[in-house]
């Protein structure tokens, strides 16, 4: 998508797509890309919204370049220093040497840490407005969005919010950049796995954003990833309201280690219960073999969370232990959660996964299932048990 998009007029999209990374933050999968997106308002002045990673930033001039042939960059709005979208500042000043950069207080002391840049700024304070031509610029802070500088920008004109991080996921942009041109089932799924991986932590202060921006006529949604909403921004908005509220869907995420294969028929007959009570929607992750970013999506996405491992030098088996660690960073909250597990000379695994569901669960489901090596007759049918109280609990959280 080597070209410029308008998403208005006189505003344009001049982001780019990166196709190549295949960790995010060196951390997330993502198999389908990225998208880093950036705009450019074309008034009396010329204004840029947020840049591109360092790798891209050839693309990202030339697309300014196309909408602006000619004319300076008068004003670069930094929302977000995060160096996938800060990283193309330095080049971008170097080509538009008079470009004034538009921050927080928080944004410009971290220019002069990150690039050592302290001149021509332009410091605004939350509520504050930018006036380029007919455009109106207003700038809300929206600190731990999820660092201590994010804001968002609000063009009156048009009622486009410039969202940062917010309301953005992982997939780089397949042809279309709008929300009526691509395929939002994917992007919801990739919007609320970069969210809980990413943001999830600061729901709170998601929250509080949200009332901030209440009343805001906000007509479309520019995030700094994934695609644009302008048929349905209510649609994202609504969803982002949600998971931050930590409002699980009904169903039940069930997620188990095992060596030798004990664990996995425990687990085996705990989805059987949750069947047997009546949810269909139910995921099963072997936290060996699935990579913690999708797991953590779907154990925002449902209520219902039940954890097995076998207990492996004295403590969790590690890929389990590892979710475990992910899960409490994460702050996953309001949650109905079973564990179950099984031990050879000593047992501490369940001791540990009752102390995580402690922490995230609203509900804690008992009792524990814990057997020495192997399951029998007895323990698999209180496996089964445990999967339907689950379920019983789920359900009845949500009225059914």
């Amino acid at each position: 998508m080597e070209r410029a998009i308008a998403l208005s007029d006189d505003i344009y999209w001049v982001g780019v797509n990166d196709r190549t990374t295949d960790l995010f933050e060196s951390i997330w999968p993502i198999p389908r890309g990225v998208s880093y997106n950036a705009y450019c308002i074309l008034d009396d002045r010329v204004a840029v919204i947020d840049t591109v990673k360092e790798k891209s930033f050839g693309a990202f001039l030339e697309k300014i370049r196309q909408v602006a042939p000619g004319r300076n960059v008068d004003y670069l709005v930094v929302n977000h220093l995060e160096p996938d979208h800060s990283g193309a500042i330095p080049l971008l000043r170097e080509v538009f040497p008079a470009m004034r950069i538009v921050g927080n207080p928080r944004t410009v002391e971290y220019l002069e840490r990150l690039y050592g840049i302290t001149r021509d700024l332009v410091t605004v304070n939350d509520g504050e407005t930018l006036e380029i031509g007919r455009h109106r610029l207003a700038f809300v802070t929206v600190p731990m969005v999820h660092w201590p500088e994010s804001m968002v920008t609000y063009d009156s004109t048009t009622g486009t919010l410039f969202s940062n991080d917010a309301f953005g996921g992982f997939g780089a942009l397949d042809g279309g950049i709008f929300d009526d041109q691509v395929d939002v089932p994917f992007f919801e799924d990739e919007i609320l796995r970069y969210f809980s991986n990413i943001v999830g932590k600061y729901a709170a202060q998601v929250q509080k954003a949200f009332d901030k921006l209440r009343g805001v006529d906000v007509r479309m949604i520019a995030p700094s990833h994934g695609p644009i909403w302008r048929k349905d921004p209510g649609h994202i908005m609504a969803l982002y309201d949600r998971w931050s509220r930590h409002e699980g869907e009904t169903g039940v995420v069930l997620v188990y280690g095992s060596m030798y294969g004990n664990c996995a028929r425990m687990m085996e007959a705990v989805a059987a219960g949750v069947v047997e009570a009546g949810i269909s929607a139910i995921r099963i992750h072997d936290a060996a073999r699935v990579h913690p970013s999708y797991i953590i999506r779907d154990a925002w996405r449902y209520r219902g969370l039940i954890i097995g491992s076998p207990t492996y030098d004295a403590a969790l088996f590690p890929p389990v232990g590892h979710l475990v660690t992910l899960l409490e960073m994460k702050r996953l909250r309001n949650r109905v959660v079973g564990v179950f597990g099984n031990f050879g000379w000593g047992g501490m695994a369940v001791k540990r996964l009752r102390e995580f569901a402690c922490q995230c669960a609203s509900e804690v489901v008992e009792p524990a299932v814990e057997v020495q090596f192997a399951p029998g007759g007895e323990t698999l049918e209180t496996c089964r048990a445990l999967g339907r109280e689950v379920a019983r609990r789920v359900l009845a959280a949500a009225g059914a």
